[in-house]
């Protein structure tokens, strides 16, 4: 029993001896191995902020709140005014002759603007002599009617038969005479073109005539039309999300790509009850007076103003760094330091054009540079 137990704590022995032999031989190999060290933890410099040598040479403001109406930019398009439009009528059928005005043309009422060669002239005229042959024979008749009557040759009803064909051949002479009037023509001087003139004043929008064409009377297309541009129409597009933003009634400025410089006074004047079901927009109308800049199909930038409140961060426009598209301001921070701060620029303030707003990035209060370029050119050298 002796000799078994030593040979069982001899094995054991041998067992715990190989593992702290395999536990050493890992310790080393780690070492030989070049495992990394502890982290350790590297504090970064606020790159935002800056020192200068002098603060106290860069004035600083607080910014200030403001309130302002909400507001909403779309854009738009110039269109005329539908119940401006004004459609050139021919009376008759025929071929044209002679065009004296064209698309895009300034006109004003009673201008000459087309000459037709018609045969409903010349069926006028034909009429017209018959009713002139018609009515002579008539009146022969009554005059005959009238001397027989007196002698006792005729009866009374005989006399007013003569007197009602002359009355009805009246009418239908001075009928045929109104026609050729009502076609631009004077029944005694014959010449079988009719011209057709300028109802209205304004520009031709629309011009569906050619020399030479054929030309149908009270028929569509017309040969033109014409436009009051006096007044337009801005048509935009507000998506549905925005709809609660505009109502009847509410101003928009203006603003022609062409003349960016130019802000002109508008209202809604209608908000479509249909929406478009492809871009899920619709279309907002405002009428305006045209002053002399607007022409048909340009490009606007349509301004909505609400009639809700909201608090605008108001700063001077010195204190706004324009730079890479991008804007920024110089914030004070402790310990004599600027912090630069990227801000969401608004428009200048109408009554003072060296205040401007800040839309986000700056909140009332905050101290800022007052010129912010003189900072930024002093950091930079």
């Amino acid at each position: 029993m002796k000799d078994k137990g030593l040979g069982l704590g001899i094995l054991v022995f041998s067992i715990a001896s190989l593992f702290a032999l395999s536990a050493c031989s890992r310790g080393h190999a780690n070492e030989d191995s070049g495992a990394p060290p502890a982290a350790q933890v590297v504090t970064v410099q606020d790159v935002g902020l800056l020192t200068v040598d002098h603060p106290e040479q860069y004035p600083l403001v607080a910014a200030t709140a403001k309130g302002a109406t909400a507001e909403l930019v779309v854009t738009g398009v110039v269109n005329p005014d539908v119940s401006r439009n004004v459609p050139v009528v021919s009376l008759a059928s025929g071929r044209v002759v002679g065009i004296y005005a064209r698309l895009g043309d300034t006109v004003q009422k009673g201008q000459l603007l087309l000459r037709i060669r018609s045969d409903d002239v010349s069926g006028g005229y034909s009429n017209y002599r018959k009713a002139i042959a018609d009515e002579a024979l008539a009146r022969a008749q009554l005059d005959r009617a009238k001397d027989l009557f007196g002698i006792g040759a005729i009866a009374k009803a005989d006399l007013e038969v003569a007197q009602d064909t002359e009355d009805k051949a009246k009418v239908d002479l001075d009928t045929m005479s109104e026609h050729l009037r009502l076609l631009g023509n004077d029944p005694d001087n014959p010449n079988f073109t009719v011209e057709i003139h300028s109802p209205v004043s304004g520009v031709i929008t629309d011009q569906e005539v050619t020399n030479s064409s054929l030309v149908q009377a009270y028929n569509t297309p017309n040969p033109f039309t014409i436009s009051d541009l006096s007044s337009v129409w801005i048509v935009c597009d507000v998506y549905e999300n925005d709809l609660a933003a505009v109502r009847l009634g509410d101003t928009a400025d203006i603003r022609l790509n062409a003349y960016p410089g130019k802000v002109f006074k508008g209202r809604v004047s209608n908000i479509s009850a249909i929406l478009d079901p492809n871009i899920r927009t619709a279309k907002v109308r405002i009428e305006m007076g045209n002053p002399g800049l607007m022409r048909i199909g340009m490009f606007v930038s349509a301004t909505f103003h609400g009639q809700t409140t909201e608090m605008h961060t108001i700063v001077p426009a010195s204190a706004i760094l324009h730079m890479h598209d991008r804007d920024f301001v110089y914030v004070a921070a402790p310990d004599k330091k600027f912090r630069r701060v990227e801000v969401a620029s608004g428009e200048l303030l109408s009554d003072n054009l060296s205040l401007q707003e800040v839309k986000s990035g700056l909140k009332p209060g905050q101290q800022v540079v007052t010129n912010a370029l003189v900072l930024d050119h002093a950091l930079g050298q």
